[in-house]
């Protein structure tokens, strides 16, 4: 059996204590992605976009929205737009293709 995140309304706080949810749905578009690709990600870069709205491509996968709360030194933690909900979701720095935030 799958373990499912609980849904979470935008504006509420969340159970973890790491900062609110992001304010409504992505934009309805996806960003063209960077020319430029990175073996990892460097925290200092990403942390631009805590707390927006921020388009991933992962090194593997389809691309996906995103809005990060929290930046380590080795990963990033966030809630991730499934299509109809966001849901808590972290992911380490090396996974990370490129990104572009709004």
């Amino acid at each position: 059996m799958a373990f499912l995140p609980p849904f979470i309304s935008p504006g509420q706080q969340t159970p973890q204590g790491s900062g609110q949810t992001p304010p409504g749905p992505p934009p309805q578009f996806t960003p063209q992605q960077p020319l430029t690709t990175t073996f990892a990600v460097d925290p200092g870069a990403i942390s631009g976009c805590l707390f927006r709205y921020t388009y991933i491509w992962p090194q593997s996968g389809p691309g996906f929205w995103f809005y990060p709360v929290f930046v380590g030194r080795t990963s990033v933690s966030g809630f991730r737009w499934n299509g109809f909900f966001w849901t808590f979701f972290g992911m380490d720095l090396r996974q990370i293709n490129s990104f572009t935030c709004f």
